[in-house]
């Protein structure tokens, strides 16, 4: 790292506190930024310089890693539209390591490349127990040198990196695995629900699923908690439904049917106005519960 020097770090959320601190851990040099601030203080304690505001990040470092929610916090952070924009972004290579549609994406590419400076995709398959484990895979798009530059980067972060192209190819991917990951976790909620009307012992419909071919890592993790009723965040009610708008315009666009997506995203639109937005992907039981409640009444 002593040629680059440090890694910028912006975004300390769900996902990104557990990232850093697994490049942290690691001896990468960090310097991090977090509009809390109380969710840097962990960063601190294992090493990383905490930064004021995004800018002191992007100033401080040869390549800085953004895992922002949505498209509004990433332009704030580079100051994107304003005059401090060059400055911050020229000479320097900037990761996309959030969600954000594919042409959003390709226009930030090109402004950062304007401006002097150079671009990378690298959004990431797996939620907060992944992000924790340092288990995550990436996928890459960019110019070639970048990415390449990048890769070993990850590896704290990543278990897996896979390189898709030129932008926006990469969150392209990002969200065809999305579609199959929200898909795959809506049918298993409806399972059980359709198990647990029928009086069955869902402890048993979860041995056979783990025991079958069907299973995975993301299946059996989902099993538990709806098993348990546990709904504590991986990947939020409200996160997965900006996902699946994300993937619905991209189908829109394309001219792609999306049948089952497009149920899914309903589902996951009656969960949020139920007040769940906060809870993890598998509350979507909840909206599954209330349509079968409201045909019975």
């Amino acid at each position: 790292m002593t040629d680059i020097g440090p890694l910028g770090f912006i975004g300390l959320g769900v996902m990104g506190q557990p990232m850093a601190l697994n490049l942290a851990r690691a001896g990468t040099p960090l310097v991090v930024w977090n509009r809390s601030p109380a969710r840097a203080e962990p960063l601190r304690e294992a090493g990383a310089q905490v930064a004021d505001t995004p800018a002191q990040v992007l100033r401080r470092t040869r390549i800085a890693i953004l895992m922002l929610a949505h498209g509004e916090a990433i332009d704030e952070a580079l100051g994107r539209g304003t005059p401090a924009f060059a400055d911050n972004v020229a000479g320097r290579t900037i990761v996309h390591m959030g969600t954000t549609s594919a042409a959003y994406s390709q226009a930030l590419a090109d402004e950062v490349r304007a401006a002097g400076g150079r671009y990378v995709e690298a959004p990431v398959s797996g939620s907060r127990k992944p992000a924790e484990a340092g288990q995550l895979v990436a996928m890459l798009a960019g110019d070639a040198d970048a990415v390449e530059a990048l890769r070993p980067l990850l590896k704290p972060m990543c278990h897996e990196t896979v390189v898709c192209g030129p932008v926006p190819q990469a969150l392209l991917m990002k969200l065809s695995v999305n579609l199959f990951l929200i898909t795959m976790v809506t049918g298993l909620a409806e399972a059980f629900h359709f198990a647990d009307r029928h009086g069955l012992d869902t402890r048993k419909l979860v041995s056979v699923l783990e025991a079958g071919p069907m299973a995975s890592a993301v299946s059996r993790m989902k099993a538990q908690k709806l098993l348990a009723q546990d709904f504590e965040v991986q990947a939020s009610i409200t996160d997965v439904l900006k996902n699946n708008r994300l993937v619905a315009e991209a189908a829109r666009a394309a001219g792609v049917a999306s049948p089952l997506l497009d149920a899914c995203h309903a589902l996951y639109g009656e969960t949020q106005a139920l007040g769940l937005g906060a809870l993890d992907m598998a509350a979507v039981v909840r909206a599954i519960e209330a349509r079968t409640d409201a045909d019975a009444r």
